[in-house]
Order: C-alpha cells, then structure tokens, then sequence
C-alpha cells in the first residue's frame, strides 16, 4: 500500500515508510476515509429484525451488554462491568485498548473517572504524562492586532490514552463472565422482543453470534449503526485531524499547551477553501505532540480525506514547529472528530434505539471546539452508567428511554453550533476571516474574568456567559451580524435560538 502512494503523496510515503508500523497506519487511514464513500451510499441495513437471523446458528455466549468498539466503550465497560456487575462482551475490529489519537484534559476533569469508584484517583494519576503550566490560542493577525490568549487549568495534562485504555481493558477481563475480543468486527444485530442477536467477524472471517440485552455502538464516526439510525447522514460537520506523535523539535517549550494555533490565512481554490489549524502539546520525556486540523461541513467540496492532510501536514510542518537534525516520529495520530448541529430545543440526532445506545465520536455529542469525545464521556459517565444499569433493571430499554441516559449535554450542543463560524466558506469569506473573527474572540475573553475562556474551553459554559460573549463581540465586531446571517441562515437561526431557550430550561430547571 505504501509503494502506491509513493507519487501521489511523497511526504506520506517518506515519513511512513521510516515507521516500523507504517503501513498498518496507513491502511487505518484509508479504512477511515472511507467514511466518505458511505456518505454516497444508501443507509446500512445493520439493524434487522429477529426473523432474518440464518436458521441453525450457534449463539456462543449470553452477555448483559455487548460493546461494539473498543476505545471509549472500554470506560463505559469497565464501569457497568465492575461497579454494576454487568456481564459484558467487548469487541474491536483492532486491539482493544489502543488509539490513533492521544488525550489532552485538564486534572479535574479526568478524575471525574474516580467518582464512579471503578479507577482510582492514583492510578488515573499514573496515566498522566504531562503536566504544563498554562496554555494559549492564538490565531494569525498582524503583530500589533494579535491577541495571544493564555489559560491555566484547561487541557492542561497530557494522558496516555494507551495506558489509560488498558487499566479499564484489565479491569472489565477481571470481571466475572466478563470477555475482551480484538480483530473483531460488528456485522449486524438482529431485534427480539426481549433480546439481540449480534453477528460479529473473527479476524479469520468466520461469523459468531453472541446474545445480549443491549448493544453499546462505540464504533466511531464510521459506525454503520449510526449510519442507518441518522439516514445515512450521522453528522452534519466534521475536523479532519493529522498529527504526529515525534521529538527533535527546536524551540519547544514543553511547559505550555499551543491549544489552538493557526499560521496562515485560509486556502482558497475556487469553490474549495479551508482554514488550517494546529495544537501542539508536550508529551512524556522529549515527545511533542502536533495536530493539523480543520473544521468543516459534511457535504463541502473540500478533500477531507486524512491521507491528504497528512500530505498537507508533512509539508507546512516547519511553518509551525521546526523539526531539528535528530527529529523523530514515533507514531502518526489522527481521526476524524464529528459534530452535529441540533435544530431544535434538545437532542435532534438519534442516539438511541430499542436496546441499542450511542456513546462516543458514534454519538456524536461532543463539542468540536475542544474536539474531545474523551471529555464529553468523562463528565457523563457517572450519569450514563448509573442510568443504563436503572434502565436494565426497570426493563426500559427503548429508544426514548436510552435517549436520556445520552452524553447530550445543552451547553454543549449550543457551543457546538459556533463551529459553523470557524468553517471557512470561499464563496462569503475572505481568507483571513476566521483569524480576524477568533482574534476579536480571543480579546473579548481577555477583557472577561478567566472563569468565561475556561468554562469555553472545557464545555462548562452558562447560557448566560455565553450571551455575554455574544454581545460584547457584537458590540466590538459588528461584521458577526451579517456573518451570523451567512453562516446560519434563517433556519439555522431559528435552530440555534431553540437550542439556546433549551439549554437556559435545562439549567433554570437544575
């Protein structure tokens, strides 16, 4: 697979091929981008009522839960499996408990994972790798115009996804009729009145069948459950994310987190345009930590494809951190990270069916902003557990019912939708809009207490926070209003404005 790409994408193939494991990357990377093509396809058909289940299959084992995915299913898993009891069957169509992506939250956020007293606070500790003493965004302007934003205590450790992955992947195997299974992939589940059916593939392309109770979909933006519950269209935007994990960079400051970072104005090629952004983050020992990313609608002309930003990221690299004579790669991280934008008063994308719940980058319910469905998990575990082991036991398993024990969080959804003004639209935007209007962003926090670019930056806003950033830049930067209008729309407009009365219900009703 490398040597087909070696004129297509000579940066890739270069970079790839000094990697040990370089082409298991990059057939992970195409797999992904795949993505795309089912967009074009009609809706899976992966959700199947009990009667089209083959005669005369063998069902090898009965589980509570049945975990479709392997990376963020695992934290719920270890929960339900170890604080509830739950039998849980876990399947990954790789190895469990390893990421193509690394975590980055601030300390307090991650030991939210302690209050389900599964982890402990020491051991969430150890996962830690990193800690820096601040962190900024900054985004491109001239000099004298340019608002670096410094913020403490916001994404400020660097995890071991890894590590972190495999204390709950030990956790649920020393759970009582508790399975882990890797290389294996979910095919279909088939709906009884009181169970599922799930087929499954084994590495060696064999079918099994296991029964449970209620399938978790942990599969990703790629999850073909979500595919079929959303009609074919799961989200509405997206942010390509190619980086490196490598040392040898000169310069780096490993004391601060470059949290958003941006160097250039937006690209711009006809009905195509994309405004590219980084982060870098410390890691353990030498190791730094680079992402290129961009925000995006689903159906733009723009190649969203992770091959070619990684392209795109090997190239522009030395524009933002310079890689020394000793630079080292030690291994690409990426992903597509998902957003949807919910027009109406609460949670307008389907996460839930009968006996089957969402959960992750599957759901969809993550602000894009922070692009972290590991935080959005972390703040909602204890609910979403305790309130699926009540679930099972009041045998309320529908799709309404599961709906409620969602990661769906208002404030969330409401700053989710400001992603839309960070999309760089070559038909109404100027190259360097989104730099100029995050600038404005950024002085209007400055003039603010650093409780208001926190709670942003770790999706704990208030609606009222919210409105007051709103108006003040308004007020500084009256070019939003016409924005607004291009960006949003009347519907749009109206969606965001329901999204907002919900959100201010919501907390008025807490």
């Amino acid at each position: 697979m490398l040597e087909q790409i070696r004129n297509t994408h000579p940066l890739v193939y270069k970079n790839f091929s000094a990697l040990p494991d370089g082409e298991r990357h990059l057939l992970s990377i195409l797999a992904i981008d795949r993505y795309w093509e089912h967009l074009d396809l009609p809706a899976p058909d992966v959700i199947r009522d009990g009667s089209r289940l083959p005669a005369g299959v063998q069902i090898e084992g009965e589980f509570d839960i049945l975990y479709a995915g392997g990376t963020l299913g695992l934290l719920h898993a270890a929960v339900m499996s170890r604080k509830y009891g739950r039998a849980v069957l876990l399947i990954d169509r790789a190895e469990p408990g390893r990421t193509t992506r690394d975590w980055n939250i601030s300390e307090g956020e991650l030991m939210r994972l302690a209050d389900t007293g599964v982890f402990g606070e020491a051991e969430l500790g150890s996962a830690i790798v990193r800690r820096y003493k601040t962190g900024w965004v900054e985004f491109h302007a001239p000099a004298a115009r340019r608002k670096r934003l410094y913020m403490d205590e916001v994404l400020d450790c660097a995890v071991d996804a890894d590590k972190l992955l495999g204390m709950a992947r030990d956790k649920v195997l020393s759970a009582d009729g508790s399975k882990v299974l890797g290389r294996t992939s979910f095919v279909a589940c088939y709906r009884f009145p009181d169970h599922l059916v799930v087929q499954v593939e084994a590495a060696d392309g064999k079918p099994r069948y296991f029964r449970t109770q209620v399938l978790v979909d942990a599969m990703g933006i790629v999850s073909p459950v979500a595919m079929q519950l959303n009609r074919g269209r799961p989200q509405t935007h997206v942010c390509p994310t190619a980086g490196t994990i490598a040392s040898g960079f000169e310069g780096v400051d490993f004391e601060v987190g470059e949290i958003l970072a941006s160097t250039e104005d937006a690209e711009r090629s006809g009905k195509r345009g994309r405004q590219l952004i980084w982060e870098g983050f410390p890691a353990k020992g030498d190791e730094y930590i680079t992402y290129l990313f961009f925000y995006d609608k689903v159906d733009s002309l723009n190649d969203k494809s992770l091959l070619g930003l990684f392209e795109a990221y090997f190239r522009k690299l030395p524009e933002y951190k310079k890689p020394g004579p000793d630079f080292t790669i030690h291994r690409p991280v990426y992903g597509i990270i998902p957003a949807y934008f919910h027009d109406g008063a609460g949670c307008t994308r389907v996460v839930s069916d009968e006996r089957i719940a969402l959960v992750g980058d599957a759901a969809s319910l993550s602000s894009p902003l922070t692009f972290c469905g590991f935080g959005s998990v972390v703040r909602n575990i204890d609910r979403m557990t305790s309130g699926l082991d009540r679930a099972m036991r009041d045998g309320r398993l529908g799709s309404a019912d599961l709906a409620k024990i969602s990661a769906y969080e208002p404030n969330v959804a409401s700053m989710a939708n400001l992603m839309k003004y960070m999309c760089y639209d070559p038909e109404t935007d100027d190259p360097g809009f989104v730099n100029e209007m995050m600038n404005e962003v950024m002085i209007v926090l400055d003039e603010l207490p650093p409780r208001y670019r926190q709670a942003m930056f770790r999706d704990e806003m208030k609606v009222e926070e919210l409105m007051t950033v709103m108006l003040k830049l308004a007020w500084r930067y009256p070019k939003i209003l016409k924005v607004t209008w291009e960006k949003l729309g009347v519907g749009g407009s109206v969606g965001f404005v329901k999204n907002l009365a919900g959100w201010a219900m919501n907390q008025s009703a807490k």
